[in-house]
């Protein structure tokens, strides 16, 4: 069980839903913590295309160069990574990205 209680009701809110995206994210999201996925930008622009939203279970690092206008959305950013990816795209939580984008439309999930 998850002790942080924003990280429980993130969870909760991601099952409710009926799209298969978000219930693969908190699926993800209630793994142990040893197991938290750690994605570096650079893996991020290898593997997105522009105008789509890399989804990342677990926190973005800042290795690698912003070279494409994305928007990135994940549990936690290191504030170098959070910096790099404002300047060309955007950074968002799950939450956010959540509301702005129920359906889950051109999302790609990293791990």
């Amino acid at each position: 069980m998850k002790t942080d209680l924003q990280k429980r009701e993130l969870i909760a809110n991601l099952k409710k839903t009926k799209i298969n995206v978000w219930k693969a994210i908190a699926t993800e999201l209630e793994k142990s913590t040893k197991r938290t996925v750690g994605v570096n930008i650079a893996k991020i622009i290898r593997h997105t295309r522009e105008g789509e939203t890399a989804l990342i279970p677990g926190k973005v690092l800042s290795l690698g160069k912003m070279e494409k206008k994305l928007t990135v959305a994940a549990y936690n950013f290191s504030d170098k990574a959070k910096e790099k990816i404002n300047k060309n795209g955007k950074a968002l939580t799950i939450k956010e990205l959540l509301k702005t984008n129920p359906k889950g439309n051109k999302v790609r999930i990293l791990k």
